[in-house]
């Protein structure tokens, strides 16, 4: 029988040529089973040895890595099994229970990303490309909601500007396409100035969003850029990416926008995941109660 690494080492080239999974998904099965053999010693675990790395997951991890880390594992055996290389997964028999406690989505104080943009549109003049760039960053992902991944594979072929909007083509999880349309005029005035500027590295990449050596944009050189200007101006706030895609979604509830077409947006398959952003204040549900319900716009008298 082939050693615990080998196995793994041929699972994910399997999985990367074969079963064609994304890059991002075999960099986190890779992650997660070179880890589980690290702490079993690259020896084939038995169902109490699994169990005291399930136990070592939920005292060092949040609930929900240690459920992506297990499932890993747990496709890695469906494999090993489905091939024939072992009659029966050691997780066949057991048990594993992980209470995940309701976390809210972390979104941006409004003032902050107001104070982001303007200090980067602050900042740029015609010799800055840079700061063109920057600002290109913040408003798309301020104003449609784009994952990093999605924003940093943006190429001339998914980015199109005509007809007076800019089509956004996505591929987000799971392959899953969905359009987003942007007619905002100040957005647009900027995509226009952007693409002028960088037309020459979009016809020979390819790509829409570069760093300083000319290559495409890394999500981390995404957080870099959001970092730079907290620390700009002055503000102690852990912003990630992903925040401004909780604020956009949130931002679009509190407004009274119906969740399923935020639902479509965000690129969600399950309305259940879009729920996540019905955390509404109590009085911004109070406020849209009141102009909302068709009760206010009827008058009676005693």
């Amino acid at each position: 029988m082939k050693t615990l690494s080998k196995s793994i080492a041929d699972y994910l080239e399997a999985g990367e040529y074969e079963r064609k999974l994304s890059s991002d998904t075999i960099k986190a099965y890779r992650i997660d089973l070179q880890q589980f053999a690290v702490f079993v010693n690259g020896i084939w675990p038995d169902r109490n040895l699994l169990s005291s790395y399930v136990k070592y997951l939920n005292q060092n991890f949040a609930p929900r890595s240690v459920k992506r880390k297990i499932a890993s594992i747990r496709a890695f055996y469906h494999e090993l099994k489905l091939d024939g290389t072992l009659e029966e997964s050691p997780f066949d028999k057991l048990h594993i229970r992980i209470q995940s406690p309701k976390q809210l989505p972390r979104t941006i104080p409004s003032q902050i990303v107001h104070d982001l943009l303007q200090c980067a549109y602050a900042s740029y003049s015609s010799s800055r490309r840079n700061i063109l760039r920057d600002i290109m960053v913040l408003e798309l992902l301020f104003s449609t909601g784009l994952r990093v991944s999605e924003l940093c594979a943006l190429s001339k072929d998914t980015f199109i500007l005509e007809d007076g909007e800019l089509r956004l083509l996505i591929n987000g999880k799971g392959s899953k396409e969905r359009v987003l349309q942007i007619v905002t005029p100040e957005l647009l005035k900027l995509v226009r100035i952007y693409c002028h500027e960088f037309q020459t590295e979009i016809q020979t990449q390819g790509f829409i969003l570069f760093n300083q050596r000319g290559k495409p944009l890394s999500p981390q050189s995404v957080r870099r850029i959001i970092q730079k200007y907290l620390n700009k101006i002055g503000v102690e706030y852990h912003v990630t990416p992903h925040m401004f895609r909780h604020t956009f979604a949130t931002s679009l509830l509190e407004a009274g926008v119906d969740i399923r077409y935020i639902q479509s947006l965000l690129g969600h398959s399950s309305i259940s995941t879009t729920q996540i952003y019905t955390h509404v204040t109590t009085a911004q549900q109070t406020l849209l109660l009141a102009e909302k319900h068709p009760r206010g716009k009827m008058t009676f008298s005693f």
